[in-house]
C-alpha cells in the first residue's frame, strides 16, 4: 500500500468518525434521563421506566438481560426493552430499591412473586383495597 492510499483511508476514517459523533450528538439522552440511570421499556404495553444503571450488574437484572438478548437480540433501538410483565419488573425494582437479600436468585424472585397473597403479607404491604368497604351499586 502506497503512502497515498494510507493518507487517504486514514482521512476517510477520520471523516467517519466525524459523522459518527455528530450523529451520537444529535440523538443525545432524553431530558428525563438523568446522569447513570437508563431508560428501559416493559411489557406488551412498553411502559417506559428510569432505573439506576446499577441494577443492570445485579444477578437477577443479568437474568432478564440474557432473555431480552434472546428474544429480540441486539438490534432494537430507543429504550432497553426487557420481556417481562409490568408487575413483576415493578416488583423487582422494588426489591433491588430496599436491598432485600432473602432472594438470592432469579428463580427464587419468580417463585415468590407468584405466591398466594395471603401466605406473603410483608411482601404486599403496600398494597391497599380499591373500594374500602364502600358499595358501587
Amino acid at each position: 500500500m502506497s503512502a497515498c492510499s494510507k493518507i487517504r483511508h486514514i482521512v476517510a476514517l477520520r471523516q467517519m468518525l466525524q459523522r459518527w459523533r455528530k450523529k451520537a450528538a444529535r440523538r443525545g439522552v432524553p431530558i428525563d434521563v438523568p446522569s447513570g440511570h437508563v431508560a428501559i421499556t416493559v411489557g406488551t404495553n412498553c411502559k417506559r421506566y428510569v432505573v439506576r444503571a446499577t441494577y443492570l450488574n445485579h444477578p437477577m437484572f443479568k437474568k432478564l438481560l440474557s432473555q431480552a438478548e434472546e428474544e429480540y437480540g441486539f438490534t432494537n433501538s430507543g429504550p432497553l426493552a426487557i420481556p417481562c410483565g409490568e408487575l413483576f419488573f415493578e416488583e423487582l425494582l422494588s426489591h433491588l430499591d430496599n436491598n432485600k437479600s432473602m432472594l438470592v436468585n432469579f428463580e427464587d424472585f419468580q417463585r415468590y412473586c407468584h405466591m398466594d397473597a395471603r401466605s406473603n403479607l410483608d411482601f404486599w404491604g403496600d398494597s391497599r383495597p380499591l373500594l374500602h368497604t364502600k358499595f358501587v351499586w
